[in-house]
């Protein structure tokens, strides 16, 4: 096999949308699943350590079997918190009989029997005003757990940005671990406060003379820190995620920077950091132009992080950086935002990395934790790393190394016309695998306009003639403007945090769902150096018990130019988009040859669609719905259902929600069940007592349900 190149010269042809081919899918020869579902348990957040969200090994419920699924049990989340949540993002670990996760706001720490659904223990961290300032609260993914000599533990990051390590068997803090925390009502061990590991060698911090409250953390003029994925454990250590406001709400340009800590897991100890905007001296500094290294702040680590503990590393993705819409005060790639990071997972030290996207102002924070399985590609055994992102792309490296499988090449695209502001003259894109929607390659051309009907085409070609057209990574255009097209417009067509992609290690296939997006950036207005007040939109000041603000600006400086000016987005052909569906979409792909294998709608078309008045008679089957795709693998099936956070879940003649179980090989439908409560973001299966389990992350506020997990398992 050719050594695999970083750049390379091909380019993908458009490919329709709609592609059902048979898949032998046969098993690889030798393959292997990174721990943490051995025994029928899964130990990560994602199954196992390489996050692909599958237990094949669990073969009691089949295709013959799969309607007999009954309720085993419903744990209902609406009390954990001041308010109702009906948003569910944590997927919990299964060690030893007992489920763990987070409920609520406050990501209150809850242990679950498994067989019975019985809350078995509770742990709720203390208020802080530093807590009460924290965005996205809800946010929190879930805990991490590990055996520690002998002893299970389990590991969450509070949105107040402190670590817990507390006893698997009781919900008590770890004696002997950590640091004691001058609050209130805090325990005396078991905790770390994470902030002046953070700063403490950050120019910001050491220039600022205030004194250190840890009650109020960093002092907002500085910036903001929080956590919405849990952290991971590996060989020992516990590797922390960063969290801050999201960039897209910022308008001033300081930030506290979203450093990568580990720490020793048996004493809390912290082992190393790793700088995500690099120091002088340190790789990628140059990538920071204007010294804007000493003031930038932000690249979270939104998504979850995956391992491989034989190799050593820990793999994470990060977001763009502070102010994302626009870049003038620091051009340059801006390294290591956008990227997939391997770190050494006792020293923190970079094995390698790749930038997805340079500079991102258009919000392409990668929203999902790397996939790792190995695959035969060509006949040589790669240990890979697949990673999707929200503009409809998919990178496979080999993990060890971070040479691509593919070639990847850098294609130039749009440049801004925002006086001050910088764009990256070139994108990566890979030239294998093709992209989960091909109108992300173009964009919005002719190939992907509305043509029902000759009329539709004809009145949307007229409307698209007034915009210029670009593929993903479309600046926005400064307000008011001299150009002789109105706006210009992008389409992503990618996934995000709320449908994660998944992977079957035994064949090498992923499935990822995907949704089509087009629409024309709002335009750039200079700021002056006044800041815009941001408030609670649709938020009462009492459902966020005081706080000041839900997005907090942080910094001192105003960026040169803002989002702002009259809304500019492609007009509707009477309520209906002027490019063609497919609005979700289910992929899957045979990541040892990189092809798509097949490409199924999800969902029923919508009624304001199925009835318009100019589609009668119009064939509206393959569109798909509104509800976001979720699934998981287990056996030989590829379990599946729609949520109901953005969208309408699918229901079954009686009127409930939806489980179906599809042929991991071709996705098609072989059995379906009802469940009481529709889906969001993820489920698992487990095994305990002899019984196999499927658990369903469940919610939803249209139908008035709260957050909740639904288990399923056979009579």
């Amino acid at each position: 096999m050719t050594k695999p190149a970083r750049v390379g010269c091909g380019v993908l042809a458009a490919h329709g949308l709609l592609v059902l081919t048979v898949l032998l899918g046969v098993p690889l020869e030798g393959s292997a699943q990174l721990p943490g579902v051995e025994n029928g348990e899964w130990q990560y957040l994602g199954g196992d350590a390489g996050h692909t969200r599958s237990n094949p090994g669990l073969t009691q419920i089949t295709a013959s079997n799969f309607a007999d699924l009954q309720v085993a049990w419903v744990w209902r989340g609406d009390n954990f918190g001041p308010g109702v949540e009906y948003t569910v993002r944590s997927t919990p670990v299964f060690a030893d009989g007992v489920l763990y996760t987070v409920a609520g706001q406050r990501r209150q720490v809850v242990a679950i029997e498994a067989a019975t659904g019985e809350t078995l223990w509770t742990f709720r961290e203390p208020e802080t005003m530093r807590y009460l300032r924290s965005p996205r609260t809800d946010f929190g993914k879930g805990v991490a757990y590990a055996e520690i000599d002998g002893r299970g533990v389990v590991y969450v990051t509070s949105p107040a940005f402190f670590l817990w390590a507390l006893d698997a068997r009781t919900g008590r803090p770890l004696e002997d671990w950590g640091t004691p925390v001058p609050v209130d009502r805090f325990s005396e061990t078991g905790v770390v406060d994470l902030i002046p590991d953070l700063v403490r060698d950050w120019e910001p911090w050491l220039s600022w003379d205030g004194p250190y409250d840890p009650d109020n953390g960093i002092p907002q003029r500085l910036g903001m820190v929080t956590a919405s994925s849990p952290p991971i454990v590996v060989n020992g250590v516990v590797v922390v995620l960063v969290g801050h406001e999201p960039s897209y709400d910022q308008t001033r340009i300081e930030n506290v920077p979203g450093d990568i800590m580990g720490y020793d897991a048996r004493t809390g100890e912290q082992l190393w950091k790793f700088h995500v905007i690099p120091r002088p001296g340190e790789f990628g500094h140059d990538t920071w132009e204007n010294d804007a290294w000493r003031w930038s702040g932000d690249m979270s680590q939104w998504a979850p992080a995956s391992a491989d503990p034989e190799l050593g590393l820990v793999y994470l993705v990060t977001n763009g950086s502070t102010v994302q819409s626009y870049t003038g005060h620091r051009p340059g790639h801006n390294l290591f935002g956008g990227s997939v990071l391997a770190l050494d997972v006792q020293t923190g030290e970079r094995r390698w990395h790749f930038q997805i996207h340079h500079s991102d102002q258009w919000n392409y924070d990668i929203p999902t934790a790397p996939i790792l399985m190995d695959v035969t590609v060509e006949g040589e055994r790669i240990p890979a790393l697949i990673q999707n992102t929200k503009q409809g792309l998919v990178f496979a490296f080999n993990r060890a190394t971070g040479e691509p499988i593919w070639p990847i090449e850098e294609r130039p695209v749009m440049q801004t016309q925002v006086p001050g502001n910088y764009t990256a003259p070139t994108q990566p894109y890979p030239t294998r695998p093709e992209p989960l929607d091909p109108i992300v390659v173009n964009g919005l051309t002719e190939e992907f306009v509305i043509d029902y009907t000759p009329e539709l085409k004809r009145e949307a070609l007229e409307i698209l003639s007034e915009f210029r057209v670009g593929g993903l990574y479309v600046p926005p255009l400064p307000y008011p403007h001299d150009q002789d097209y109105r706006n210009v417009i992008g389409c992503m067509g990618g996934l995000n945090i709320y449908h994660p992609p998944v992977a079957d290690p035994t064949t090498g296939i992923m499935y990822a769902p995907h949704s089509r997006v087009c629409s024309a950036p709002r335009f750039m207005v200079p700021t002056n150096g006044v800041d815009e007040e941001r408030g609670l939109p649709g938020q009462s000041a009492e459902a966020w018990r005081g706080r000041e603000r839900h997005t907090p600006t942080t910094g001192t400086t105003v960026a040169a130019w803002a989002p702002g000016g009259p809304g500019e987005f492609p007009a509707q052909i009477e309520g209906l988009p002027i490019y063609k569906p497919l609005y979700e979409a289910l992929a899957a792909y045979d990541m040892n040859t990189g092809e798509k294998l097949w490409d199924l709608p999800i969902g029923q078309t919508p009624e304001r669609i199925r009835n318009h008045p100019r589609l009668a008679g119009v064939d509206l089957s393959a569109t798909g719905g509104t509800g976001h795709s979720i699934q998981m693998v287990m056996g030989d099936l590829l379990v599946q259902t729609t949520e109901d956070l953005r969208g309408d879940t699918e229901l079954s003649e009686n009127g409930m929600p939806v489980l179906r179980a599809r042929d991991k090989r071709s996705g098609q439908i072989v059995a379906t069940a009802e469940i009481p409560i529709p889906g969001q973001y993820g489920m698992m299966a487990f095994m305990h007592d002899g019984k196999q389990y499927i658990l369903v992350q469940s919610g939803s506020a249209r139908r008035g349900q709260p957050g909740a997990l639904v288990a399923l398992s056979l009579p």
